[in-house]
């Protein structure tokens, strides 16, 4: 009943944002986390990001969900594994392991970053370099 009652409020607040604003919040989100690459700083929250463009964080929850189709930790996610999987397979990171990667791309612990990119890829971060792995 109280996932229900969440769904409603979230549904009832996102009529009342004006498509506009979500228009221009949803590029200044993109900006802010993607160009900017906020999503490597580990400690960039939502309540932050809010700050930083001007606005709250329902707002900012409001346009992540509807227009990324995500909550702000698995959009910010994405592309910290995105980048991550980028690394892993880049000779020049090969020395590093996968927990140094992990920090770069802006996870707080291993445990996290597992997690996250097995969700993504169905493979562990260490199976995923193995199999693309060049010599």
């Amino acid at each position: 009943m109280k996932e229900l009652e969440k769904k409603k409020r979230i549904t009832s607040f996102k009529s009342i944002v004006n498509p506009k604003v979500m228009d221009v919040l949803e590029e200044k989100i993109f900006q802010e986390i993607v160009v900017n690459k906020k999503y490597k700083d580990k400690t960039y929250s939502a309540k932050q990001l809010a700050i930083d463009l001007g606005t709250n964080t329902r707002y900012i929850s409001t346009v992540i969900n509807t227009r990324f189709h995500a909550n702000y930790t698995t959009f910010v996610n994405k592309y910290r594994i995105e980048e991550a999987m980028k690394m892993l397979k880049d000779p020049r990171y090969q020395d590093l392991n996968v927990e140094d990667i992990a920090i770069m791309v802006g996870f707080a612990n291993r445990q996290s970053f597992y997690t996250a990119f097995e969700r993504m890829n169905t493979l562990t971060p260490r199976e995923y370099k193995q199999k693309h792995i060049q010599y």
